[in-house]
């Protein structure tokens, strides 16, 4: 994992061997009047006939981004043409599969960047706050986290209902898992590469993003909150429906609990070993009580 951090330039850059540079382009990437990256960063856009969404989307992503990976799941509106309009150098990868998580899985393999971001397509997430995912992740954490309800966050975009349904099914991951979020179910969120070789994304619909937070604390991996402001949706209907997406959340967390629970036990599970001639042991069995 390259986690660099640097001043950002404040004038004639001095000169630097480029052989003990760690940045694969050579060059630092200033993200803010403070702070320049080596990492490649690379964002991900899962996106279905968000054409009107786009130029609001684009208008905030920052320019010294690696790359944006636009995931088209087989738009019949100009989605692709917009795109590549507004980011010429967009990479746009066609979803075989349907669903959310699929989209994510199939922009994830595309990516090039030591850094990926996931951001929506509806113009409800700030580009600009990618600097703060950016930061975290260059100063030691593995998965940067957003969160409308951290301190600093907010949404525009929740009813009452869904409002209350998030707090619940968070409640049970941080008690089931030992995680201390403030949000669950939110598509904003950064990591590096690295990670998903630790988490192996199996699954298509919204529940990807719960996913992808009881893995993470499976894993070990170090989490930081980032606040984040959730906006409206600008143009368009959702996909999401709060009860059925609610419910497969729910699934998600309970064989998440019920793997932890499997795997606990079979590496405590106690064993016996009788040990015959000099130089061979006798197959380790588990113990499943007295003989007979």
């Amino acid at each position: 994992m390259s986690s660099v951090l640097q001043p950002a330039s404040t004038g004639s850059e001095p000169s630097r061997d480029p052989s003990s540079d760690p940045s694969p382009a050579g060059k630092y990437r200033p993200v803010s009047s403070h702070l320049a990256i080596a990492p490649p960063v690379s964002v991900v856009i899962p996106a279905m006939n968000e054409a009107e969404n786009l130029p609001y989307v684009f208008k905030t992503l920052p320019d010294w981004v690696h790359e944006v990976v636009l995931v088209d799941g087989n738009s019949t509106d100009n989605t692709v043409e917009v795109a590549r309009e507004l980011w010429p150098d967009v990479k746009v990868v066609e979803q075989r599969g349907k669903g959310k998580g699929d989209a994510l899985i199939t922009g994830f393999k595309a990516c090039t960047g030591d850094i990926i971001v996931m951001v929506d397509a509806d113009g409800s997430a700030d580009g600009q706050e990618i600097v703060s995912y950016v930061s975290a992740l260059v100063s030691g954490a593995d998965f940067a986290k957003g969160s409308r309800f951290a301190n600093g966050g907010g949404t525009d975009d929740m009813t009452f209902v869904r409002k209350l349904g998030n707090r619940a099914l968070c409640a049970v991951v941080n008690r089931k898992f030992g995680a201390r979020y403030t949000d669950l179910c939110y598509g904003y969120n950064a990591f590096w590469r690295h990670c998903l070789d630790k988490i192996d994304l199996d699954c298509t619909g919204f529940e990807v993003e719960t996913l992808m937070n009881i893995r993470v604390v499976k894993a070990g991996l170090k989490v930081q909150e980032i606040p984040s402001h959730e906006y409206l949706r600008i143009h368009g209907v959702s996909n999401l429906r709060a009860v059925r997406d609610g419910l497969r959340v729910l699934r998600v967390i309970l064989e998440e609990r019920s793997n932890r629970r499997a795997l606990r036990n079979r590496t405590h599970a106690p064993t016996l070993a009788s040990v015959g001639s000099v130089g061979s042991v006798a197959p380790v069995v588990p113990v499943r009580g007295k003989a007979s």
